[in-house]
Formats: C-alpha cells, sequence, structure tokens
C-alpha cells in the first residue's frame, strides 16, 4: 500500500531551519560590542563604580567550548591557561583604562537574549591586592565576565577579574575569585 506524503511542511521546516541557522552564524561572526557599569563593593562597605566594554570579533566555536571543557574537567588549572595561550584574542575586555584580551566567548540563548560567558586570557585586576592579608597571586590566572544580554532594555551580569576556573561534580563552571569579600556586578548590560 503506497501512501501520500505532502512535502510542503517539510520543506517549510527545512527552509526555516536554515534561516534560524543563517541568522545564527550572522550572530556569530559579527563583531559585538556590550557595555555596562562595573560596580565593586567590599565586605567592609567600601564601592567603587568603572566603565567596562567587552569587544568580540567572534564567538568561540562548539569545538573550542568543548576543548575548555576537557581541560577544566583535567582540574588543572595550568591546562586551561595553556589552551588559552595557545588561542589568538578574539576580542576584549576593557576595565576604565585596563584592556585584557579575551580568549573564549560562549553565548546561549535564553527567554529574552542571551547569556555571554566571556574568558580573558589573563587576569583583568587584582581586586585588593594592596591589603595586608591579600592572597598570593598565583593561579589567579583568568578574568571571567558573566553577561545577561536582554534583546531590549539593560541586563545584568557579573565580573571575577582574576579568578581560577574549575567545573563542579554536575559539569557547571564554579570559580575561585581572588578578591574574597569584594562582589563585582555588572548593570546597564547593553550589546550593539
Amino acid at each position: 500500500m503506497q501512501r501520500s506524503f505532502d512535502a510542503r511542511p517539510l520543506r517549510a521546516v527545512v527552509v526555516s531551519g536554515l534561516i534560524v541557522g543563517l541568522a545564527l552564524t550572522g550572530q556569530l561572526l559579527a563583531a559585538e560590542t556590550i557595555t555596562a557599569t562595573a560596580q565593586a563593593k567590599t565586605a567592609g562597605g567600601t564601592s567603587a563604580s568603572a566603565p567596562l566594554t567587552v569587544t568580540l570579533d567572534r564567538l568561540s566555536t562548539e569545538a573550542e567550548r568543548q576543548e575548555v571543557l576537557t581541560a577544566l574537567k583535567s582540574k588543572d588549572a595550568a591546562a586551561v591557561r595553556a589552551l588559552l595561550d595557545k588561542w589568538k584574542p578574539i576580542g576584549s575586555v576593557r576595565l576604565g583604562a585596563t584592556n585584557t584580551p579575551v580568549k573564549y566567548a560562549f553565548a546561549r540563548p535564553t527567554g529574552g537574549g542571551r547569556l555571554l560567558t566571556v574568558v580573558t586570557g589573563s587576569a583583568i585586576a587584582f581586586v585588593g591586592a594592596g591589603l595586608p592579608d591579600a592572597a598570593p597571586r598565583t593561579g589567579f590566572d583568568l578574568g571571567l565576565v558573566l553577561l545577561n544580554v536582554p534583546s531590549a532594555g539593560g541586563g545584568s551580569g557579573e565580573l571575577a577579574p582574576a579568578a581560577k576556573l574549575a567545573l563542579n561534580a554536575d559539569g557547571a563552571l564554579v570559580t575561585e575569585d581572588y578578591g574574597k569579600g569584594t562582589t563585582i556586578l555588572l548593570s546597564n548590560v547593553t550589546g550593539k
């Protein structure tokens, strides 16, 4: 028994999928600038703010993401640093007057925009380094910027300017931040 098959709905789905795929590819290849205000508050109540600008020439590929995850799973901070050291910068993070090269940037869609994970190839700043009880800088080799970039309006985020990165038992990214006791939140996050 032969069945009749109408290919029109399938073609519509395939064409729609291609259009969405091309749109996402365009997002990945286009240069982008994201601005925010970084606001630091220490455990002692001291506050400071500075402009933050993330400029991306491109996003990291899925293959690069898998390489980073593999390095993080090794629980060897030197392996993560060695991997990022061999990659060319794909953008930069400017915090105040400090400009730091971006080595990894990955975006995930959210209900109203995107969540960007940005990792710099070196620490952006050592917040609290001048204090008498400051931790040694060894191992706090990377900077981490998490950005919730909404489709419209201002978003939010967090900044760990000097951090150690690892994966927890569930495979989620966790950080140990050099500036313990200092929280740096990002507000007015907008993409251009």
